[in-house]
């Protein structure tokens, strides 16, 4: 099986399984007992979705490497995740934005998955938007909770879209391996999805009276494995239990 293949599936699988580790971290200390829950089950569902996710990149190595090894054995630099997601939490309107910007993108992408010549990652996405929606309903309601509230609520949700922004662009950044990817049918290359993501971010940004910042040139580079400081200190948390107990099965 072509390399493209599986470094594609690694991207889809990354940025829920690393997303999904920085939510958990809420477990316990969200603003109300309600969203402690509703983050957690998110943060269930994003891990749930890595999980399938990297099952199937594994089978395209010949069984090389199951899920386990892929999520807990891998170094910083053999992640494929956008550095946004990895970026620590901050205060809960980062959250909230953050997660409205990727949910949109993420229900995009399933959405495009769903015709992939790939048949596992076709029922894999089909299962998957159906979480995304209510992942971006979710965040969508916040951020316009947020924005349109008090007045402090909105200067740290207007902060919150000034800081994340930029490092939204690299989910439109394209390289040979999406292009491959979308060659083959295998799924879209994600650059075509910033239309469809505006249209669905943009006017709830509107509606919580939140600007967005100009362009600029800064890209972050997690899709090639050059990432953020804050990746290692993750990973040195979420992957001490494998380590230390090699061969270990959850």
């Amino acid at each position: 099986m072509p390399n493209f293949h599986f470094e594609y599936l690694l991207r889809l699988a990354d940025n829920p399984l690393i997303l999904g580790q920085r939510l958990s971290e809420w477990c316990g200390h969200g603003p109300v007992l309600e969203e402690d829950l509703a983050l957690t089950n998110i943060a269930l569902d994003l891990i749930g979705q890595a999980r399938l996710l990297l099952t199937h990149a594994g089978s395209l190595e010949g069984g090389q490497r199951d899920e386990d090894e892929l999520a807990f054995l891998r170094d910083q630099h053999g992640f494929r995740n956008i550095a946004m997601v990895e970026l620590p939490n901050g205060d809960f309107a980062r959250t909230m934005v953050r997660n409205l910007l990727f949910s949109a993108f993420q229900v995009e992408l399933w959405q495009a998955l769903q015709s992939s010549s790939d048949a596992q990652l076709q029922a894999i996405a089909q299962k998957s938007l159906k979480e995304a929606r209510y992942h971006l309903e979710h965040a969508g309601d916040w951020v316009i909770r947020l924005g349109d509230g008090t007045d402090e609520s909105h200067v740290r949700t207007q902060e919150a879209v000034d800081y994340l922004w930029r490092y939204a662009a690299e989910l439109f950044t394209s390289d040979s391996i999406e292009r491959e990817a979308a060659s083959a049918g295998i799924g879209p290359e994600w650059s075509s999805l910033e239309p469809a993501w505006r249209e669905r971010t943009l006017p709830l940004l509107e509606e919580a009276r939140l600007r967005i910042p100009q362009p600029n040139a800064f890209r972050s580079t997690g899709k090639t494995g050059v990432h953020t400081e804050h990746l290692g200190h993750l990973l040195a948390e979420m992957q001490w239990m494998q380590r230390a107990y090699p061969g270990m099965k959850w």
